[in-house]
């Protein structure tokens, strides 16, 4: 009996700060399988897989090291007029990391964890977040969102790594 709680003794628990740091680290693989956002240009992108659902990518920024986006369907939310859900991302490619800043789901942050949330909260509210962004970008995975159907929203072609298509 002693032996087994010796070995359990041994393994180092993961605290939430690294499990959110896991799930960063997740999130950047299956949005960079899903999306590859850094080699896109500036601009929105629209994913159609003809169920009538189609997921909007917006590339805020391209920065050196980082990546700005937001991702969200092409839905509006009824009172406010926002795109509801929508997650802001921050992909930190020298990292290999990537945040939900903010998520949209029907509420602001402001209006679930306040406007002065003791550091746990803020934690507990970023590890829910980056959950549910992993969970979305395995659901679009599975139902066929990918680089293959993703075009510009002016409809241009988006070339694939690879090809021989050259940007006009």
């Amino acid at each position: 009996m002693h032996e087994v709680a010796a070995r359990s003794a041994s393994i180092p628990k993961l605290g939430r700060f690294s499990w959110l740091m896991a799930l960063y680290a997740e999130n950047f693989r299956r949005m960079t399988r899903l999306f590859e956002p850094a080699e896109l240009d500036t601009g929105r992108y629209v994913s159609s897989i003809g169920n009538g659902l189609d997921v909007q990518l917006d590339v805020l920024h391209q920065h050196v090291y980082t990546t700005e986006l937001r991702l969200t369907y092409t839905l509006r939310d009824p009172v406010t007029g926002e795109p509801d859900p929508s997650a802001f991302l921050r992909l930190y490619r020298d990292a290999r990391q990537a945040e939900a800043t903010h998520c949209y789901v029907g509420r602001r942050w402001q209006d679930v964890i306040g406007m002065y949330p003791p550091p746990a909260e803020v934690l507990d509210h970023r590890m829910r977040m980056n959950t549910f962004l992993g969970k979305w970008l395995q659901y679009l995975a599975e139902s066929g969102h990918g680089v293959a159907t993703l075009r510009r929203a002016d409809g241009e072609v988006v070339p694939q790594p690879g090809s021989d298509i050259v940007a006009g």
